[in-house]
């Protein structure tokens, strides 16, 4: 059985009707006949400054309820492609990181190995460590494509901060999950307790694009650029929500000024397709902070463009699901 997003027209039912799951996806906990899953990580103990992104993806979900399955952009309907569901959340501990990073990586590791790719509602962005322990006992090490206002690759010498959000990457290097070389981090900005600090991301292998890089060219370039660097290797994205401008992410604990827009976002996004992703993840959503649910709003959307770059890879490559009639664009 395929599981498709239930948008339901001409029913009775209207989309504010229901238990919240991302998209009006169903709500199982199943790895059979499944292409992608929606899975929240309620999990923020990992953040240096606000706390807070743990009800993220109760927000994002409940933002997504008038997202419907057809990509206007690539003119494509996501669920004649894709079966889909949404998991839940996963299992953690509030205030243990290292256990809930093991726990993590136990729930996720299933879903990989039976070809699903996960989509993560995050929660802090220290949620990206397990999810690419899992993903990379499944795929060897893998490219990181990462939108972010901030690098994530800080170190300390003092153990109990080694986990936080602002680490992640370093330790994902260190344990060879990352294929640094073919990676791009794209966004940076914002002031510094130490000039350089950037440089340290290029050592380790990270192509390191900040927001003046980027503005620099063309957002097709952008794309081509990220294309060039992955090639056709497996792919994890990760969207920290603060790559968007306060304006359209006021709603997350670190927030950067001089960001973009989330028209910049999704073409940007929109320019991947084709890429061989294995995972995603939309981190650092901080509701209690934007009582407008903007960026709760924009987190939703931007996890759709996630669901349409996998159903145009199968698109490219000439397989499908159970063909339905598609609602007219």
């Amino acid at each position: 059985m395929k599981y498709r997003p239930q948008i339901e027209i001409g029913t009775g039912k209207p989309q504010f009707a229901g238990i919240y799951t991302f998209m009006h996806l169903p709500h199982v906990q199943t790895l059979e006949n499944v292409d992608y899953a929606v899975i929240g990580v309620p999990f923020d103990t990992g953040v240096s400054y606000a706390v807070g992104a743990r009800f993220g993806p109760s927000a994002i979900r409940t933002m997504s309820q008038r997202i419907m399955p057809i990509s206007r952009h690539h003119q494509i309907n996501t669920s004649d492609y894709l079966s889909g569901i949404d998991y839940g959340d996963l299992k953690v501990y509030p205030a243990y990181i290292e256990q809930s990073y093991t726990i993590i990586e136990e729930q996720l590791k299933p879903v990989f190995e039976a070809g699903i790719v996960p989509i993560l509602l995050g929660g802090d962005h220290s949620i990206s460590l397990p999810h690419l322990r899992a993903a990379a006992a499944a795929h060897g090490p893998v490219c990181l494509v990462h939108f972010d206002s901030h690098s994530d690759t800080g170190r300390s010498d003092t153990p109990e901060r080694m986990w936080s959000h602002g680490a992640v990457f370093s330790y994902a290097v260190d344990e060879g999950l990352l294929d640094a070389e073919h990676s791009i981090q794209m966004g940076m900005r914002g002031t510094a307790y130490r000039a350089g600090n950037l440089d340290e991301a290029r050592k380790m292998g990270f192509e390191v694009m900040t927001t003046d890089d980027v503005r620099a060219i063309s957002i097709p370039e952008l794309c081509e650029k990220v294309k060039q660097r992955v090639g056709d290797r497996p792919v994890f994205l990760t969207f920290d929500i603060d790559f968007l401008d306060p304006v359209y992410a006021p709603g997350t604990g670190t927030p950067e000024v001089g960001g973009f827009t989330t028209y910049e976002a999704q073409q940007m996004l929109r320019g991947l397709a084709g890429i061989n992703f294995i995972g995603f993840d939309l981190v650092e959503v901080l509701p209690d902070r934007d009582s407008s649910s903007v960026t709760a709003l924009n987190a939703a959307n931007i996890a759709f463009e996630f669901v349409s770059l996998l159903a145009v890879r199968r698109r490219l490559e000439g397989a499908s699901g159970i063909q339905e009639e598609a609602p007219a664009l």
